[in-house]
């Protein structure tokens, strides 16, 4: 059975540094901390300047939901900007990242522990038609119009940064229905 991961019912923790917070969407396994899950989804929000965590065996994807844009300088030389044109990066969770804002970013965030699983993240557009390819999917509303997602005889209405986490018992093909055109951020979880 899909699970809808509601916006309004997830809860921001402050990072150490004070430079941002994180909202965890879905993790795996569902009682697993910072060190010990297969995968993590989550929203985070920087405020300011400063260094991101290290994960150690942890391959990430980050891409730029809200803001301007951010700077990521990874291992001290590499320097990568993601903005409207650039949303995206894909980095190793051991790498050294350094962010620089102007303003306040909010970044969807995906990380898989890469001795036991993999991940993709692409960007759709609502309307579309999804056909399943991993045992577990998760759909993140990453703009401004509402989404209807239809699978089987299950349908979800979701709104900006709601979430809809599709297991292997879920239908195989889905829809998205928008009356306008709506950006919705599309993870497969290999294991």
């Amino acid at each position: 059975m899909a699970t809808f991961l509601a916006h309004e019912c997830l809860r921001a923790a402050p990072w150490k540094n004070g430079g941002g917070s994180t909202m965890e969407i879905a993790i795996f396994p569902p009682e697993a901390g910072l060190m010990a899950f297969d995968w993590r989804i989550s929203l985070a929000t920087i405020t300011a300047d400063g260094p991101f965590s290290s994960f150690p065996g942890i391959d990430r994807s980050l891409m730029l939901v809200d803001g301007d844009s951010v700077q990521l300088t990874l291992d001290g030389a590499r320097k990568v900007v993601l903005n409207a044109a650039q949303p995206m990066l894909w980095f190793p969770g051991e790498a050294a990242v350094h962010a620089q804002v102007k303003g306040v970013t909010t970044d969807f965030n995906v990380m898989t522990r890469r001795d036991r699983c993999r991940h993709q993240l692409e960007k759709i557009t609502a309307p579309a038609r999804l056909v399943r390819r991993s045992g577990m999917t998760l759909l993140f509303v990453a703009g401004d119009g509402a989404v209807l997602a239809r699978g089987g005889e299950q349908q979800f209405a979701l709104a900006r940064h709601d979430a809809l986490l599709l297991d292997a018992d879920d239908a195989q093909e889905w829809r998205l229905e928008a009356l306008q055109r709506s950006a919705v951020l599309r993870v497969d979880l290999f294991t």
